[in-house]
């Protein structure tokens, strides 16, 4: 598996983007870098970071769409036609950037479209809206643009919320070059089983991303890897390996207290366990375990693994 790392993890001792990138290279078995745009391009240039990853060996994952300010009622679907047109082009921009640092693909997470209130939304108006959005994205580059969900927080209410908006904004718009970021603690939040979407989309085609991290699935808690749910990550792990995923995995989690060197490692070696778990069961026994479905059968494959 390959590994990418949340540089605003790093951002917490109050160093610049470049010295979060040098410490991130210090962490054993990290090759990839995600970026924020245009978060993390405030006080270096493009080339800038890119020349600082490329001295310590790392790569651009991808670059995540952060909206603010202005966005804070809405993205794509925001019921100011130009404000709207301001975000699309900002990630026409983020596009070029990807491109420029040879990065795989854009990340788009409309964390701010959605309500708080009843009527507070013209639902079919905003939803048209963000197909069109996307269809002018998608058409304007040949990068790989993944849609983000997450069910509430920044609003009461997101708009797309779910596994299943997502792949009803995926029908939408209908182009070759959209898939979808799977957020582990995002569909925790959402009461999904992690794995159920990832097997759906990696036998598509379509899992473009991963975050990695775990939750009590309330909040976005972005605990670390397999310490809350440590059966369906090993599950959904054993997708990842079925399908031979061959994108980065991000780790999307908030070390507020933990170092963030040593946090980060720590993610790294659970992966790798939840790897070595499903090798030592092997894929064509997890297979039959599935197909026998059965709870006992379950029970006993997990106390060969205790």
């Amino acid at each position: 598996m390959k590994y990418a790392t949340r540089v605003n993890s790093f951002l917490r001792d109050k160093i610049s983007v470049l010295e979060a990138v040098k410490r991130i290279a210090s962490v054993d078995g990290v090759d990839y870098v995600d970026l924020n745009y245009p978060e993390h391009f405030k006080e270096f240039t493009p080339a800038q970071v890119k020349a600082e990853m490329d001295k310590y060996g790392l790569k651009l994952n991808a670059i995540n769409m952060r909206f603010r300010d202005i966005y804070l009622n809405g993205e794509f679907g925001n019921a100011n036609a130009e404000i709207s047109r301001k975000a699309v082009s900002l990630c026409k921009e983020a596009a070029k950037v990807c491109k420029e640092m040879n990065g795989a693909q854009i990340i788009v997470w409309l964390g701010f479209d959605g309500f708080d209130y009843s009527f507070q939304m013209d639902y079919v108006k905003a939803w048209n809206q963000a197909v069109a959005c996307f269809k002018e994205i998608c058409d304007d580059t040949d990068l790989p643009i993944s849609i983000e969900y997450k069910p509430y927080e920044e609003r009461v209410h997101a708009m797309i919320d779910s596994f299943g908006t997502t792949m009803y904004m995926l029908q939408a718009v209908n182009k070759k070059n959209l898939g979808v970021t799977l957020d582990f603690c995002h569909m925790l939040m959402k009461s999904e089983n992690p794995a159920f979407a990832a097997a759906l989309l990696l036998e598509k085609g379509l899992l473009y991303n991963v975050h990695l991290n775990d939750g009590e699935g309330r909040t976005d808690d972005g605990l670390m890897v397999g310490s809350v749910n440590l059966w369906k990550s090993l599950e959904f792990m054993y997708y990842l390996k079925k399908y031979d995923f061959q994108g980065a995995i991000y780790f999307d989690t908030f070390p507020k207290r933990e170092p963030a060197v040593e946090e980060c490692a720590s993610n790294i070696a659970m992966c790798r366990k939840l790897e070595e778990m499903v090798d030592r069961i092997g894929l064509a026994e997890m297979e039959r375990v599935i197909s026998a479905n059965s709870a006992i059968e379950v029970q006993k494959m997990y106390m060969k693994l205790l």
